[in-house]
């Protein structure tokens, strides 16, 4: 029977027991290295800063017409709507 308690794996497969965990504590409290942290992929910049999200509502025929476009260029319907605002509103 193993009497060491897991609070689980790390995505390389590290079982996380108690040493572990304290090494890891440890190592945080003494100052954290940034330069071997990993980068984790996100989604990539669109602009100046982060996005906001708009809701909107589309009449069927405006949704279908965007899909249709978005088909058409092999993109996304974001993208499409995005580009749309930005020639309408002559935005950079």
């Amino acid at each position: 029977m193993n009497d060491k308690l897991s609070a689980g794996r790390t995505m390389a497969g590290v079982e996380l027991t108690d040493d572990v965990l304290d090494r890891m504590a440890q190592e945080a409290e003494a100052g954290l290295d940034l330069s071997r942290l990993r980068r984790r992929p996100g989604r990539p910049a669109m602009g100046s800063g982060p996005a906001d999200t708009l809701p909107v509502r589309l009449d069927p025929e405006l949704r279908k017409a965007v899909d249709e476009r978005a088909t058409a260029d092999h993109t996304t319907a974001s993208d499409v709507v995005r580009e749309a605002l930005r020639h309408y509103l002559k935005a950079v």
